[in-house]
């Protein structure tokens, strides 16, 4: 049996901890063998070079969390080149039918984390809690800081917080459909632990109090509680039938009116209107996109998960985008007045 040499070995170890398990065994498999490519003799590999690759996919970790609010399932995706070294947090909350998985894989999500290295959290709902696996952003017990499923979010956010390199300063959270109208009520129940939201084709904070309040919200709309207290960026078709565009509406309405508003079109060829909700510093609160044309599905995502449309414009993208441009000011304090 070949004896690998201590630089091969310190490759393996490298590997190893980079997350990169499958790598990292057949890399000690050639090893073992003695081939070419892994004996002292082979080139050393710069880690600039590496570097300089395409990022490698990352490690998507299947997690349970449990707190006096319950338990739920969630996965976290770590790319391959977090190093310890502290990165931002995205927490993913899926549409009704979905899962984590298939969130995932719409929004392409963990590929925008292997290029530009963040952690991404998708707490899951089960259909022992909601048949159809929608979060409950419609029942009293699960609209506020310290209950039901605010609670259970907030929980997983703050376990990865603790067990991760987390810059506390960027921990962002969105969704889809009754996942945004849950960003929206975790943005309104936790601005001191978020610093700002994404709320795709959902519903305000407050658009609902029952089951039959929530039917009627998603198809006529219904105005929310308050404006967003952190900044926020919406996406909604105008011609969702799901969740009706009115509900965009009510999310902005208590954000001012728009200060700016600018005409987008995608590589797809859907056309978008962007309006801007800014405050007296000139600092944007709200970005609204209206998606002329686009009905109730993920803009510009994969059609390997559902409830997509690959049309664009691309709104993970514009996530990102948004969420770089706004990290926490005073990251553990909750705002007192709008930023």
């Amino acid at each position: 049996m070949h004896i690998p040499a201590p630089s091969a070995m310190a490759e393996a170890t490298r590997l190893t901890r980079a997350g990169r398990l499958t790598e990292a065994t057949e890399f000690l498999q050639r090893l073992l063998r003695g081939d070419p490519e892994t004996t002292p003799t082979a080139p050393t590999i710069d880690a600039r070079t590496i570097d300089a690759k395409p990022a490698k996919p990352g490690v998507f970790l299947a997690k349970t969390f449990t707190n006096a609010a319950g338990t739920r399932p969630y996965k976290l995706y770590v790319p391959s080149g977090y190093r310890g070294d502290p990165v931002p947090l995205i927490v993913m909350l899926h549409g009704c039918t979905q899962s984590p998985d298939d969130f995932a894989a719409g929004t392409r999500m963990n590929e925008a984390a292997d290029r530009d290295t963040f952690l991404v959290a998708y707490p899951g709902q089960t259909s022992a809690a909601n048949s159809q696996k929608c979060w409950n952003w419609f029942n009293p017990a699960d609209q506020h800081a310290g209950d039901g499923e605010p609670a259970i979010i907030a929980g997983i956010t703050k376990a990865i917080a603790a067990e991760y390199a987390v810059d506390p300063a960027r921990i962002h959270i969105a969704g889809l459909s009754a996942g945004g109208a849950a960003a929206a009520i975790m943005a309104a129940a936790y601005p001191e632990l978020y610093a700002s939201s994404a709320i795709h084709s959902g519903l305000a904070c407050g658009a609902a109090t029952s089951l039959q309040s929530a039917f009627a919200a998603m198809h006529r709309g219904a105005p929310g509680d308050a404006a967003p207290p952190i900044p926020t960026i919406v996406f909604h078709g105008d011609r969702d039938t799901t969740v009706h565009p009115a509900n965009a509406d009510a999310i902005a309405a208590h954000s001012g009116p728009g200060t700016h508003t600018t005409r987008h079109v995608s590589a797809g060829g859907r056309t978008s209107t962007i309006t801007l909700h800014q405050d007296e510093t000139g600092q944007t609160r709200l970005e609204r996109w209206t998606i002329h044309g686009a009905g109730h599905a993920w803009a510009g995502g994969s059609q390997a998960g559902s409830y997509t449309d690959p049309a664009g414009p691309d709104a993970t993208g514009e996530i990102l985008r948004f969420f770089r441009d706004h990290p926490h000011p005073n990251p553990g304090t909750k705002p007192q007045t709008p930023r």
